[in-house]
This record gives C-alpha cells, sequence and structure tokens, in this order.
C-alpha cells in the first residue's frame, strides 16, 4: 500500500505539470520528455514488487526476541502452481505471530500487523486470478517450524515473488 500511494503522488504531480501547461510543454523539447516520462513512469511503478513493504517489515521482526512460536511453514521449493497458497499459509500465519504479540506486548507488533495487512491486501487483489493446483497443500500440512526459520523462509518466497 505505501509503494502504491508513492505511485499515486508522483503520477498527480506529473499531472499538475502537464495540466498547466499542457500545450505550451509539447511545443518544446522539455514538454515532450516530460510528456514521455509521464506515459513510462506508471508502467515502471507497476512492474515494482508488491511485496516491497511486507519485506522490510520482515527484516524489521525478524531479530525479535519478544515472539517464541512455532508456526506452520511452508517450504520454500513449493511447485509454482502453489505459489499464492504458500503465500497464504505465511499470512495465515502472521496472523498468529500477531495474537502472540497482543499477549506479550511485543515491540514489534505494529510491523507484524503491517505485514498481515499489506500482504492480506495482496492477496485480496489476486482473488480472481488464483487457480489452486490439487496437489498443493494445506497449511496445517507444513512442518511447524521456530519464528527464526518461519521469518527465513518467508523471505526466501517473497524473494522469490519479486524476481
Amino acid at each position: 500500500q505505501k509503494t502504491h500511494l508513492k505511485s499515486i503522488c508522483l503520477q498527480y504531480q506529473l499531472y499538475l505539470l502537464l495540466n498547466s501547461h499542457f500545450f505550451c510543454l509539447l511545443k518544446t523539447e522539455m514538454g515532450l520528455i516530460i510528456f514521455f516520462l509521464c506515459a513510462y513512469v506508471p508502467k515502471t511503478a507497476a512492474g515494482h514488487c508488491k511485496w516491497a513493504a511486507v519485506l522490510k517489515d520482515l527484516e524489521q521482526i525478524k531479530t525479535s526476541k519478544d515472539i517464541d512460536v512455532s508456526l506452520y511453514t511452508a517450504n520454500t521449493d513449493e511447485d509454482v502452481k502453489c505459489q499464492e497458497p504458500v503465500m497464504r499459509c505465511f499470512f495465515l500465519e502472521t496472523k498468529v505471530i500477531l495474537q502472540e504479540c497482543h499477549i506479550k506486548n511485543c515491540s514489534k507488533t505494529q510491523d507484524v500487523l503491517n505485514i498481515w495487512k499489506n500482504g492480506n491486501a495482496s492477496l485480496e487483489n489476486n482473488k480472481s486470478n488464483s487457480t489452486r493446483s490439487a496437489k498443493c497443500k494445506e497449511c496445517e500440512e507444513y512442518e511447524e517450524k521456530n519464528f527464526t526459520e518461519f521469518i527465513q523462509s518467508f523471505v526466501k518466497v517473497i524473494q522469490r515473488e519479486c524476481k
């Protein structure tokens, strides 16, 4: 959501610039350059990894000593067709971390909440496109691992998605 907001702000500034002097600008070389930049910027922003904000927050919580919980941890080498259910599993388990943080009053509660919100928002946007393979595991079928191993696997899965 943070990345999307930055993109909108940049697009709006470019819109204001062009709107005020649109026809005058198109008569100059600089105006044409700005016009082409406006057409190009939305494409580059869309190409940015939608999980970047989640990855940043995962880096913030990975060293937390407050969180001591076992979590179902999906395999990082799952079939590409199972990628969406794997991501869902990680975000479901993030909800468990969030509950643990509320109970123990963790110092990283806000970062965990950000991960959960940003992840679920991105997953909701993909819901219509997802097709689940019959061979994909349910979240509870994965091995339970400690918090550190869970975060390491989560980071690997997101990095693979961002390539």
